[in-house]
């Protein structure tokens, strides 16, 4: 079942004879979110709060179940609804589909969309680029540390950096585009990828166990780093994940934030999903207020990243930041 709530999101205040704030009201903003309503959802709800806007947020919660999401593209066309957000590329990939599927009945394409979360929204084949989507009804969000600067702090922090390793799912298409994408930055940037896969049960899922197998596959490899490019999966078990790299000696770099404030991953670098849903706000706001056409918006970049570390790890595997990441980074202890 499909988790909903609706939210209606009132004016602090509204001045009379103010177009602007006459012309959002009533507006419907129709929220999909790939697991529950998070960091991304509550830095939505409080943009909302802080401007003009009298609007009805309606959030659906998908439980990451793919066969949901065509009833919400039914849905969202049932109720006349004025904009859709998404999160994450599965989502966002179920409710409007491919470039190769823009016209489709199957996917929305004239209700405007806002998609948050995507690892890569080009390789996905979302979009055709950031500057230019391609897409008369879709604009979105970038929240991801350039790969090629991941690589530069790797090596900053370890100067003698040569290999990478990355484990992936192929069940996730984000998961299977980010080993591409690193594996592209080999020459370029002077180091090997070891990309390896998770076993997989009888039915196709990815097998747990086969996380810390693959651990030591890579320690047993000597990388220096272990990168978490893009998976779900390896997110929900984070603890196998990031004690295995720990007890074979290697530090996880993360997009993810809660790996390394509530697992062992030694460090991230990444948007604060916060920000992320304040930034998808003022896409929604361009479109709603300012009467702007998504597709004649450019993917906007949130540029203010966090470093987390944890220290108990760094301490564990005698790796430490130099000064200079240190006097910017939170630490976790």
């Amino acid at each position: 079942m499909i988790r909903s709530s609706v939210i209606v999101v009132m004016a602090i205040f509204l001045i009379a004879g103010n177009p602007s704030a006459a012309s959002t009201a009533q507006k419907k903003i129709f929220s999909i979110f790939w697991t529950e309503c998070e960091e991304v959802c509550a830095g939505l709800k409080d943009y909302i709060k802080s401007t003009g806007l009298d609007a009805e947020l309606i959030i659906r919660e998908v439980g990451r179940d793919k066969t949901k999401l065509p009833q919400l593209v039914d849905e969202a066309r049932n109720l006349k609804v004025d904009v859709v957000t998404t999160w994450g590329t599965t989502a966002t990939l179920g409710i409007v589909g491919t470039l190769a599927e823009v016209g489709n009945s199957r996917y929305l394409n004239d209700i405007p969309v806002v998609f948050t979360l995507v690892s890569d929204p080009v390789r996905s084949r979302i979009i055709e680029s950031y500057e230019s989507t391609g897409r008369a009804n879709i604009t979105g969000t970038r929240n991801r540390v350039p790969e090629a600067m991941n690589v530069g702090i790797m090596r900053k922090i370890k100067p003698t950096f040569k290999r990478l390793g990355i484990i992936f799912n192929k069940n996730e298409k984000n998961s299977v585009i980010k080993v591409k994408e690193i594996a592209e930055l080999q020459d370029q940037l002077d180091f090997k990828l070891i990309a390896l896969e998770l076993d997989y049960d009888e039915s196709g899922n990815p097998i747990a166990s086969s996380i810390s197998a693959r651990v030591a596959d890579m320690a047993e490899q000597n990388v220096d780093f272990i990168y978490l490019g893009s998976s779900v999966f390896l997110e929900d078990h984070m603890d196998t994940f990031t004690d295995s790299a720990v007890n074979n000696g290697i530090p996880v770099l993360s997009p993810y934030e809660n790996l390394v404030r509530e697992a062992q991953a030694f460090m991230s670098v990444a948007a604060r999903d916060y920000d992320v849903g304040l930034l998808a706000g003022k896409q929604i706001t361009a479109i709603l207020v300012e009467g702007e056409k998504p597709g004649d918006i450019p993917v906007k970049s949130v540029n203010n990243y966090a470093y987390v570390i944890n220290m108990r790890t760094a301490q564990k595997i005698k790796l430490y930041p130099p000064v200079d990441i240190l006097q910017i980074a939170e630490i976790v202890k």
